[in-house]
């Protein structure tokens, strides 16, 4: 349904990863047309996915015939399309764990040069539109590291703001704890603190504070008692 309502809308083109038999019976009536429609098992273009993905992991122990079977797989086949260039970007997750997305992302697509921490961000809408741009925020990192240290934290809040760019969000950055400003004494406040230092050092164009509670930086009113003068306090559209 999502794809359908997507090309309809003319948002992107389309590609549609599975047995063409199980996606039309998945689809239980919803219109395909202008969708392509590709079985990984049986693509023309395995062959060549199958010699990217062996040369790609080769020093890791692949072989020419591992190559061959992972190829098949449509979470290796849709991120090696990307890597081909025959697609700009994978949609994937309502029937993947989030482990098995980023293992081949991570094999085939790597991290950016410099980007030593791979982190994700949720793009939310508040239907209310009560908080953030228009009711827009962007949530990180939700789902990929557990506990960050604070460099990865401040990686976390840099990657975030190179991902507001690509929906042209102008961030305000919140980096959250239970403490604001100090109101509370705690390795995780020291962490979050020191983070938030680091991201001010690397990215001194970056309007960020820390660090806050979440009422801190969500409610404007409670924001400007605890932060008072702060740009984000109150007013955050990254958490």
């Amino acid at each position: 349904q999502a794809a359908v309502k997507i090309v309809s809308q003319g948002i992107a083109t389309l590609t549609l990863l599975g047995d063409p038999a199980k996606v039309k019976e998945v689809a239980a009536g919803a219109s395909l047309e202008g969708l392509e429609i590709i079985d990984p098992k049986t693509s023309d273009k395995c062959e060549q996915y199958a010699a990217t993905l062996y040369e790609l992991r080769k020093a890791k122990g692949m072989t020419p015939e591992k190559a061959a079977e992972m190829v098949k797989d449509p979470m290796y086949y849709g991120i090696l399309m990307v890597k081909a260039g025959d697609a700009d970007g994978l949609v994937s997750g309502a029937i993947h764990s989030t482990a098995d997305m980023l293992r081949p992302a991570l094999q085939v697509i790597k991290s950016k040069p410099g980007i030593k921490t791979v982190s994700s961000c949720f793009l939310m809408e508040c239907p209310n539109k009560a908080y953030g741009d228009d009711g827009v925020m962007v949530f990180s990192d939700c789902a990929v590291i557990p506990n960050p240290t604070a460099e990865e934290l401040a990686a976390i809040a840099l990657g975030a703001a190179k991902s507001c760019e690509l929906v042209d969000i102008q961030p305000r950055i919140a980096m959250l704890s239970f403490s604001t400003k100090g109101s509370a004494k705690h390795d995780n406040v020291t962490k979050v603190q020191e983070a938030t230092a680091m991201v001010k050092e690397l990215a001194p164009e970056l309007n960020v504070d820390g660090e806050l509670q979440a009422d801190a930086a969500l409610v404007e009113k409670v924001g400007q008692l605890k932060s008072p003068g702060s740009t984000v306090a109150g007013k955050a559209n990254v958490l």
